[in-house]
């Protein structure tokens, strides 16, 4: 194993940068250029196609055969030109990626030779096998049907040789087995509530538009050092290793030049991603070494996600062209910042106001108002499943963890707005306002400037901060996909508009007007959800103190955690308006128990296969080395000289043998621990006992391979070490 590791870092200390040719044009020259979207449209379909599929976008309705048809016709004659040979519907099972099952466009004609065909049918949906796709139960092993169905919304693409055509994914008894069919329910439940408050205010307003900007962090490294780590290869992450002498302490890789390497490769996935419609505009080194962040313009949430998830393909695939490999774990490298994937969110009407953003007028003002603390109070009445929405596995080494907001759900809005909030509360009575009362209310209210970006701080501590027209979600790993936090959140801010109507009409009823009976109901709001608010430093021992006291939990159990989903106030969000049925919402919370016990599983053979396999024997060999170098010294040095020169040496020996002895014990206990909670049956049980009982072997093994690489000599260490890894791009 030595010879693999010196030899990787010769291969890279021998590499050069591989330069892409990457257009030098405009951009916009290029951009979506492998999409089939709306401009294409109009050029390969009929008007009547064209205005069909609008309206199936905007009106979120199905297209009919005959309209499929001749969409799906104009569709194979641009991908037809664009080289393409296959076709695959493409969606997002209960997995970490995407799937996709390619299919030639080949058919035989009448007298038995090929043609090209594609019909609206193969379009509109297909047949997958949904057999090895993970359901939690809801369907049997040997019920293998499942169908796919084309979103409309998210337009199809090209990568390759193969159409791709962005569908949801159901079982033969029609229940979800995806993340994107719930996913646009909770859009749709999000638009209608959102549409009723809108029109407190402007009657123009017919829809609302949830937005999201998601920044990706990631990891780079070699190729070659990436296959001398099998634990990465195999985990994603790191088992071991001592941290680096060196690493983010100087805070000099943030922000920083981008390697010339790292650059080409920044530039080569750029390139392709523009040509698939993704408005990528960031780029930067992050924090630790080796990491990087790139970030798109905003898009509507369905599309953003579908986004992001190509990006990530993308940027592997590239990787491999320029002999790097991308690694999305939220926590590769102990000791360093993990990474995360901020989710930008807001919503817009149809009329081009975001309604996070305030405006010109005390009208404006207070639709802003509305929607801010309709956020607030639904992430507070909330919090345990928008917790449950983050947890996984890989994201609970990250959370909380001094680089990422704690497992306590709060809401940081900035001074400037706390301010306001709280005149609000103290001004407004229960009883009928006065007059004074209403203009010194709107006489503050107008003052709230139309861009709070510079007026709001950004508190990085915290997992759900406004910064300034939007909500930045910062609790979401770097491998996630973002639907499962987009579902909470729209469907948890839909919940909350529905009520907030109910309450305004309410007030309505009993002769007051509709801007006293905001007020009054925003101030009944404000005063309920004064917990979650908090604008300190979340990772401090006294906010966690703090929380406890106003009642906030801090559910670090990853187990514990999703168990809230089946709450009833979980199921009165997501089951009640039909965005899950009670058999989807408790199949997703068994899938999301199995993969948790099963990755703690695959991290637990590993490194017991390294411990055991690599690390002991190559510990073994220098402990005899250091034996035989004593047994030597007797015939050089004198009986006095050989004393104390044999004693530091025996100390040495004494040290790496209790090192091997505790690894030995502690990877033969850890297994004595699998094999007890393999035989447990309930999902949530055994997922508690692996996280109780097997995961914390992991680090007290850790503990004793990270002292003996600090000791065995350095020739024979078999894996790349952090130092190697992260400073070698």
């Amino acid at each position: 194993m030595a010879e693999l590791r010196f030899s990787a870092l010769r291969e890279v200390f021998n590499r050069k940068p591989v330069h892409v040719d990457v257009p030098s044009g405009n951009v916009s020259d290029y951009f979506g250029e492998n999409v089939f979207d709306l401009a294409k449209m109009e050029r390969y379909i009929s008007k009547e196609a064209y205005k069909a599929v609008k309206r199936a976008i905007d009106e979120s309705k199905s297209l009919s055969r005959q309209e499929a048809d001749l969409v799906a016709t104009g569709i194979k004659v641009w991908a037809l030109e664009k080289g393409a040979t296959h076709y695959s519907h493409w969606f997002h099972p209960l997995t970490d990626g995407t799937a996709e099952k390619h299919d030639g466009f080949i058919e035989y004609a009448e007298h038995g030779y090929m043609v090209e065909k594609f019909s609206g049918e193969v379009l509109v949906q297909s047949e997958p096998d949904a057999s090895s796709f993970p359901s939690g139960g809801i369907r049997n092993t040997f019920e293998a049907r499942g169908y796919t169905a084309w979103d409309v919304s998210s337009p199809v693409f090209i990568v390759g040789k193969t159409l791709c055509i962005p569908t949801i994914f159901v079982s033969y008894t029609g229940f979800a087995l995806d993340y994107k069919a719930p996913l646009l329910k909770s859009l749709a439940e999000l638009d209608r509530a959102a549409v009723d408050i809108c029109r407190y205010f402007d009657r123009d307003v017919t829809r609302v538009i949830a937005t999201l900007g998601i920044e990706q962090e990631y990891f780079l490294i070699d190729e070659a050092l990436y296959y001398a780590r099998p634990d990465i290869v195999m985990a994603n992450r790191t088992m071991m290793g001592h941290q680096s002498s060196k690493d983010q302490q100087l805070s000099d890789h943030y922000f920083g030049s981008i390697p010339e390497r790292v650059m080409n490769f920044m530039q080569d996935f750029e390139h392709e991603a523009c040509k698939l419609g993704i408005p990528v505009k960031t780029r930067h080194n992050e924090t630790a070494p080796n990491q990087f962040e790139c970030a798109p313009l905003y898009e509507e949430v369905n599309l953003a996600i579908d986004h992001n998830q190509l990006l990530m393909d993308i940027m592997k695939r590239i990787a491999r062209r320029h002999k790097f490999r991308v690694l999305f774990h939220e926590k590769p490298f102990a000791g360093i910042n993990g990474s995360g994937k901020h989710n930008n969110w807001s919503m817009a009407t149809n009329t081009g106001v975001n309604l996070l953003s305030p405006g010109k007028t005390p009208k404006s003002n207070l639709q802003f108002l509305s929607f801010l603390v309709n956020v607030i109070k639904a992430v507070n009445d909330n919090n345990d499943i928008l917790r449950a929405s983050v947890m996984n596995e890989s994201n609970s080494y990250r959370l909380g963890d001094h680089e990422a907001p704690p497992a306590i759900i709060s809401v940081f809005v900035g001074s400037y707005l706390t301010d306001i909030l709280n005149n609000i509360a103290s001004k407004v009575s229960n009883r009928k306002m006065t007059p004074n009362q209403k203009t010194e209310l709107k006489l503050g209210i107008g003052k709230i400037p139309e861009i709070l970006l510079d007026n709001t701080d950004r508190n990085r501590t915290s997992p759900f901060a406004f910064t300034g027209n939007r909500f930045e979600f910062r609790a979401v790993g770097a491998s996630a996909n973002c639907s499962a936090a987009m579902i909470v959140i729209n469907a948890a801010v839909a919940a909350q508009l529905r009520q907030f109507k109910k309450d305004i009409d309410a007030i309505m009823k009993k002769g007051r007007n509709k801007d006293e009976a905001i007020f009054k109901v925003l101030k009944k709001y404000i005063v309920e959800s004064g917990r979650i608010l908090f604008e300190g430093d979340g990772y401090s021992k006294e906010w966690h103190e703090e929380a406890a006291r106003r009642g906030l939990c801090n559910i670090k159990s990853v187990p514990e955690s999703i168990e809230r989903y089946l709450e009833p106030n979980s199921r009165k969000v997501l089951v009640q308006p039909g965005i899950f049925t009670d058999k989807e919402l408790e199949g997703r919370v068994e899938v999301e128990y199995e993969k948790f016990t099963k990755k703690i599983q695959i991290e637990a053979r590993v490194l017991g296969d390294l411990a055991i396999n690599h690390i002991v024997p190559t510990a073994v060999t220098y402990m005899t080395t250091l034996i035989d170098n004593v047994k030597g010294l007797r015939e050089i040095f004198s009986d006095k000289e050989y004393k104390n020169l044999a004693e530091a040496r025996r100390d040495v020996i004494i040290v790496i043998s209790d090192h091997i002895s505790s690894i030995k014990k502690l990877v033969y206990d850890m297994i004595e621990e699998r094999k007890k909670a393999n035989v447990i049956d309930d999902s949530y049980k055994k997922a508690l006992e692996y996280e109780s009982r097997v995961k914390p072997y992991l680090n007290e093994i850790r503990y004793h391979i990270d002292k003996l690489e600090l000791i065995v000599d350095n020739e024979i260490w078999p894996l790349p070490k952090y130092r190697e890894l992260l400073f070698t791009c």
